[in-house]
C-alpha cells in the first residue's frame, strides 16, 4: 500500500483528499502547514507528497519543497504541488525547484486520482528501470571479477614461484621473461584495483553538488603535455609505439591533472586494447573558443548502435568472442569523470570500422552546464 502525505492549511480539504484517497487503496498521512510536513516526510518517508501553494503565508509549499529537495533523505520523493494560481511563472518556478507535478484546484476526485496514479506509475517504472541495472551490475561483478583478478594473480604467483624454486636451471632470458610477465601482470591487477577505487569515489562525489563545484574549479594548464605523455606512455605498455600519432594543442581546462590524464589514459589504452597491432591509434586535442576537444580513434572492431546504447561500467561485449582483459569500467570512468566536469563524451563508431571517442571539455573560465 503507498503512503500518501498531504500538506495543506484547509483541513476540510485535507480530510476530502485523505477520504478520496484511502476508498482508492492508498494510506493517507496529514500535515497542517509546511514544518509539520517536513517533519512527518523525515519520518514516514511517504511515496508521495501532495502540498498546496500557498498555505499559512504565500509560497509556503515551495519552501516546503525546497526544504524537502536538500535533505538527501527526502529528496527523491516525487512531489506534486496543489494551487488555486497555477500561472506560467508559478510552475516554472515549481518545477525549478524540483515539483514532479502541478494539480490545480479546484479538482475533481477523477482527477485527483489520475494525478497520483500517473506519477507513482513513472516512480514504479525508474525504480525497475533501476532494479534491472543493480541486477545486471551485480550479475557483470560476480561472472568477470573473480576472472579479472585471478588471471593476473596466477601470473605473479607461477612466475615468482618458478624463480624461487628453479632460479638456479634457468638462463638469463628465462628470468627476465618471467620478470616482464610479473610486471605485466603487477600493471593490470593495479589498474584493476585503481579502477574499482577510482569509479567507487566518483559515484561518491556526483551525490554531492558543493564536492563537483570544487571539482570544477580545478585547472589543468597544459593538457597538451598530458596528453602526450600519457599516451606515449599507453603506447609503450601495448609494444606500439610506432603505431601513435598525436596533435595537441594548449588552453587550459577546469579540471584537475589528475582527473584529465585518468580520461586520456582510459581512452588510449581501450583504443590500443580493441585494434590489431599494425593498425594506427589517432590522438588529437584541439580547441574551439569555448572547449577543448579530445579524440582518440583507432582502426578497431567498433560498436554496434545497440552497444552503444549499454556502455556502463563492468559490462563487455562478445566477451567470449574476444579475449581481452578488463572490466569495462575505462569507458564508463571517462565518461563519467567528463560529465562531472561539465563535459560531454561522445562515441562514434561502427562495428567492423574502429570508433572514435570525442570528448569536449570546459576551457577555463567558460563553464558550460
Amino acid at each position: 500500500m503507498s503512503k500518501i502525505l498531504v500538506i495543506d492549511d484547509e483541513s476540510w480539504l485535507r480530510e476530502m483528499i485523505r477520504l478520496a484517497l484511502e476508498q482508492h487503496g492508498f494510506e493517507v498521512i496529514e500535515a497542517e502547514n509546511g514544518s509539520e510536513g517536513i517533519s512527518k516526510a523525515r519520518e514516514h518517508l511517504p511515496d508521495l507528497v501532495l502540498c498546496d501553494v500557498n498555505m499559512d503565508r504565500a509560497g509556503a509549499g515551495y519552501a516546503t519543497l525546497s526544504k524537502l529537495r536538500e535533505d538527501p533523505v527526502t529528496a527523491a520523493i516525487p512531489f506534486i504541488l496543489m494551487t488555486g494560481m497555477a500561472d506560467a511563472a508559478g510552475m516554472r518556478h515549481g518545477m525549478e525547484l524540483g515539483a514532479d507535478d502541478y494539480l490545480p484546484k479546484p479538482f475533481k476526485v477523477d482527477e485527483l486520482y489520475a494525478t497520483v496514479d500517473a506519477r507513482l506509475r513513472k516512480v514504479q517504472s525508474v525504480r525497475a528501470e533501476a532494479e534491472k541495472k543493480l541486477s545486471q551490475l551485480r550479475n557483470q561483478i560476480t561472472l568477470m571479477l573473480p576472472h579479472e583478478m585471478r588471471t593476473p594473480l596466477n601470473g605473479i604467483i607461477s612466475n615468482a614461484e618458478l624463480l624461487a624454486t628453479s632460479a638456479d636451471s634457468l638462463n638469463p632470458a628465462d628470468i627476465a621473461e618471467m620478470g616482464r610477465e610479473i610486471s605485466q601482470s603487477g600493471f593490470r591487477l593495479e589498474r584493476l584495483i585503481e579502477n574499482f577505487l577510482v569509479y567507487a569515489q566518483i559515484q561518491i562525489v556526483a551525490a554531492d553538488p558543493q564536492t563537483i563545484a570544487a571539482l570544477r574549479d580545478a585547472r589543468t594548464t597544459r593538457p597538451s603535455q598530458i596528453v602526450q605523455a600519457t599516451a606515449t606512455d599507453m603506447a609503450e605498455r601495448a609494444g606500439r609505439l610506432h603505431e601513435l600519432v598525436v596533435a595537441a594543442v594548449d588552453k587550459p581546462l577546469s579540471i584537475a591533472e589528475d582527473y584529465f590524464k585518468k580520461i586520456v589514459a582510459e581512452l588510449v589504452q581501450n583504443a590500443f586494447k580493441f585494434s590489431e597491432p599494425g593498425t594506427i591509434v589517432r590522438v588529437r586535442l584541439s580547441a574551439t573558443h569555448l572547449c577543448l576537444e579530445l579524440s582518440v580513434r583507432d582502426e578497431g572492431r567498433g560498436f554496434s548502435p545497440e552497444q552503444m546504447q549499454q556502455i556502463d561500467a563492468y559490462l563487455q561485449f562478445d566477451r567470449k568472442m574476444q579475449d581481452v582483459e578488463g572490466l569495462g569500467l575505462g569507458l564508463a570512468i571517462a565518461r563519467k569523470l567528463t560529465e562531472l566536469h561539465g563535459g560531454t563524451l561522445q562515441i562514434e563508431s561502427s562495428l567492423g570500422m574502429g570508433s572514435e571517442i570525442i570528448v569536449r571539455l570546459p576551457i577555463a573560465g567558460v563553464f558550460q552546464d
